[in-house]
């Protein structure tokens, strides 16, 4: 009676240390992903800040048109405006969500 006793706690111990190492390891995952999320989420907000000057800036450049469609220089800028454009439509979707 006493040996099963004996073996029944050993088991348990060994239990519950395994879980306690297993719970430590996901507590340093979680905290290793929270890090990630935070580092991301602040490059995210540095991207947004980059978007809207680069969209002020062309919208500043462009406000009295002085670029044809026609040339390569227009073409390139109609290009530019248009991907910091769509760019900052979706960083603006993502602030929306987030609030």
């Amino acid at each position: 009676m006493l040996i099963t006793f004996i073996i029944l706690f050993i088991l348990a111990l060994a239990g519950l240390i395994y879980f306690a190492y297993r719970a430590f390891v996901l507590a340093g995952l979680l905290a290793d992903t929270q890090e990630f999320y935070e580092t991301v989420e602040m490059s995210n907000v540095y991207m947004y800040e980059k978007i809207m000057l680069a969209h002020e800036e062309m919208q500043r450049i462009d406000r009295l048109g002085a670029f044809e469609k026609d040339d390569d220089a227009g073409t390139t800028f109609q290009l530019l405006k248009q991907v910091i454009d769509d760019l900052k439509e979706e960083f603006d979707g993502e602030a929306q969500e987030e609030k």
